[in-house]
């Protein structure tokens, strides 16, 4: 079990959140093939070194070639954060995408519901 995050953790997650959110959406749905993509969550490791992206993206059908072009980009996203977040910290954190499952299973549980 992980321990807790810190403040500053999560301070600095919820200012990568915020930040990456406002990158992606700048590219616009064409860059991710007509897909909405966004960032639902992220969790920065105690030293702030990696920072796990968790992202909802719609259609869900869409996911895996969105999640090609984010891991593709990955060093041109990292890049952008940079310039974001570089008064606030000393390195920029390692970014890893993780899809997010959560609208798919609510997805889910609503179709089990109207059966």
């Amino acid at each position: 079990m992980e321990a807790p995050a810190s403040t500053r953790q999560l301070k600095v997650a919820r200012e990568i959140q915020k930040d990456l959110a406002e990158i992606i959406r700048a590219k616009g749905m064409a860059a991710f093939g007509g897909a909405m993509v966004s960032v639902s969550e992220v969790r920065i490791s105690p030293d702030l070194s990696v920072a796990k992206v968790f992202v909802s993206i719609f259609p869900s059908s869409k996911a895996d070639a969105v999640m090609a072009t984010l891991q593709d980009n990955v060093r041109t996203l990292r890049g952008e954060l940079g310039h974001k977040v570089a008064k606030q910290l000393r390195i920029v954190p390692e970014l890893v995408f993780m899809l997010d499952g959560s609208l798919d299973y609510a997805e889910h549980i609503d179709e089990l519901l109207k059966k």
